[in-house]
């Protein structure tokens, strides 16, 4: 299918899909623990689910554990936006959704019982940590088009691992929901259905890109994300508090919240930081150890996501003076 013509079903999708959302009254109603203040359309990222549909019905015979995987995990987050489910159905789904494409991939057969039990822990901990950042407008769809752009070019430029035109659904899906997301005042959130989904997507495409060049490395294409929300949760059980209720406490949100940056110039941020990393891995891939880059790319975010906590002390001095 002509992308442009993707690109025009997917706008028509997203417009009746509001239409659909403001007569059930999907919506996003903030608290204080939200980003935002006004009340917003929930779910406008099930516009990933009918982009993989969309890609599925053209490739069924290739695509049959892949797409069964996404919508079961797609159909438990959407229930979950409507009508909050427990955290242990949600768990179950993505665990049986990862088998489908670990199984898919061949990972069973291709790698001993530790690296499987790892590979779980880390798709399914990469797949909550994208839900987990999804909290101001523009940045799961910024990020998504960087991390979907990186794994493109990986695709053309350096090892063929995949049907290109898969990645590119994924990549025109984004624009279209940036499209009514990337505002000031953003006519739609992504929901758990839009995180969720999508993350579900990325996994699938490095797990095989890892696989297929038998490299780590590809992990850091999701580096900001993953530092960021392991940093949040390990912040958060210092602090004795539940990691699965709302907060305040990633770095993104101690900028947007507490120092008033504008949530686009926030998400704009996190996208850049990214790029430069993926620029960074793919320019000393097979030209230095994979160990090496690691250590240049964590260290430094470490660093930066420790400035938090000297945002926070000055914020709290702030507060406390002005009381």
């Amino acid at each position: 299918m002509e992308y442009t013509i993707l690109g025009i079903i997917l706008m028509i999708i997203m417009l009746l899909y509001f239409k659909i959302a403001d007569h059930f009254n999907i919506i996003d109603k903030p608290n204080e623990r939200s980003s935002h203040k006004e009340i917003t359309l929930r779910g406008g990222g099930i516009i990933f689910w009918f982009s993989a549909l969309i890609y599925f019905l053209q490739n069924i015979q290739s695509n049959y554990f892949f797409f069964t995987g996404i919508t079961l995990v797609s159909l438990v987050s959407f229930w979950d936006d409507i009508q909050s489910l427990s955290n242990k159905i949600r768990i179950a789904v993505h665990f049986l959704s990862i088998t489908l494409i670990f199984h898919d991939l061949n990972l069973f057969h291709l790698m001993p019982v530790w690296g499987v039990v790892v590979s779980y822990v880390l798709a399914i901990g990469l797949i909550n940590a994208y839900n987990f950042m999804d909290g101001i407008n523009g940045i799961t769809g910024l990020y998504t088009l960087v991390v979907m752009g990186s794994l493109l070019y990986v695709n053309t430029k350096i090892q063929l691992f995949i049907d290109g035109m898969f990645i590119k659904y994924a990549i025109i899906a984004s624009l279209v929901f940036l499209f009514f997301n990337y505002r000031k005042k953003a006519k739609c959130f992504a929901g758990d259905v839009g995180s969720i989904a999508i993350a579900f997507w990325i996994i699938y495409l490095v797990v095989k890109l890892i696989l297929v060049t038998e490299s780590l490395i590809w992990l850091l294409f999701l580096a900001v994300y993953g530092v960021d929300a392991v940093c949040t949760i390990l912040h958060r059980l210092y602090l004795k508090q539940n990691i699965f209720e709302a907060h305040r406490l990633h770095l993104y949100q101690i900028l947007s919240n507490e120092y008033k940056m504008q949530h686009r110039l926030v998400s704009l941020l996190y996208a850049l930081a990214q790029a430069g990393i993926s620029l960074l891995v793919i320019l000393f891939y097979q030209k230095v150890q994979d160990l090496l880059i690691f250590l240049i790319v964590i260290l430094p975010l470490l660093l930066l996501y420790s400035s938090k906590f000297y945002l926070l002390n000055k914020n709290n001095l702030r507060l406390n003076h002005g009381a």
